[in-house]
């Protein structure tokens, strides 16, 4: 007899390994972006000077939007599942990691393409 799973379960399943392999993703990207940053403070880098050398990089804007992808995965699943856990039985609140996640994604995307564009008014 076959055993017959929820959809629930199999949503869940599939919740589970996009949050875990997104934190894999998050983990690697705030070990390189960290790497970057000592490295410019190190060398005695300002600020503008790194946005120099951003602008315009195309490994720099594809690395950051995978973090601001691995980001919108990660977090909304992880807010969901605090808000599940503390708030059961609102189906209000249901919507609040659909605005994360949108917030995070416009958000982040808009900050990547200004450091790649220069920013408004360049």
């Amino acid at each position: 007899m076959p055993s017959v799973v929820s959809s629930t379960a199999v949503l869940q399943a599939k919740l589970w390994y996009a949050q875990r392999i997104s934190a894999m993703v998050l983990g690697l990207c705030v070990a390189v972006h960290l790497l970057i940053m000592f490295y410019a403070i190190r060398g005695g880098l300002t600020a503008g000077e790194i946005l120099g050398r951003t602008q315009g990089n195309w490994l720099f804007a594809i690395f950051y939007e995978v973090f601001v992808l691995a980001c919108f995965v990660h977090a909304p699943i992880g807010v969901a599942n605090i808000l599940r856990e503390n708030f059961p039985q609102s189906d209000k609140l249901t919507v609040l990691p659909w605005i994360l996640a949108c917030l995070i994604l416009v958000l982040g995307t808009t900050a990547v393409i200004g450091v790649f564009t220069g920013g408004v008014g360049q």
